[in-house]
C-alpha cells in the first residue's frame, strides 16, 4: 500500500512513521526546516510505545512529485486542512481514501468538499506524541 502522510508532526509523524516501520510506503508532505530535517537526518520519533527512526524517509513539499497513492492521512493542524485538500489532489486516484485526524469535527466536511464525500473516511487517534 502506498500511503501520504499531509503533516509530519505529532501525529502525522507517529503514524506515518509506524506504518513505514511496518513496511508500507509512505511519503510525508512536510515544508520548511521540518522538511529539511527529515530528508538529512530522517524520522524520529520518541515514543512510550518504543522510539524509533526511519531512514532513509520519503519526503517533499510537492505532493505533484509523490504519484498516486492508495490512502492519504490529514495530520495538519484543523486551520490547515482546506490548504491541504486543495494541493492533494494529484496524489488522488479514482480509490483513494482520506482519513483526517483532527481535533474537531469539521475536517471531513471541509475535505468532502474539495476531495469528494465517497473518499473521505472518519478517524480518530489518541497518541501522546
Amino acid at each position: 500500500m502506498r500511503l501520504a502522510v499531509f503533516g509530519a508532526g505529532g501525529v502525522g509523524g507517529y503514524f506515518g512513521g509506524r506504518l513505514a516501520q511496518a513496511g508500507e510506503s509512505v511519503v510525508f508532505v512536510a515544508r520548511g526546516a521540518h522538511l529539511q530535517a527529515m530528508r538529512r537526518e530522517g524520522l524520529r520519533v520518541d515514543s512510550p510505545a518504543g522510539d524509533f527512526h526511519v531512514m532513509p524517509v520519503e519526503a517533499t513539499d510537492d505532493p505533484s512529485s509523490a504519484g498516486r497513492v492508495d490512502g492519504v492521512l490529514v495530520c495538519v493542524k484543523a486551520w490547515q486542512v482546506g490548504e491541504a485538500a486543495s494541493v492533494m489532489l494529484p496524489v488522488l486516484g479514482p480509490e483513494t481514501f482520506v482519513v483526517p485526524l483532527q481535533n474537531g469535527v469539521e475536517a471531513a466536511d471541509q475535505l468532502a468538499a474539495v476531495v469528494g464525500a465517497e473518499r473521505v473516511l472518519g478517524g480518530l487517534c489518541r497518541v501522546v506524541t
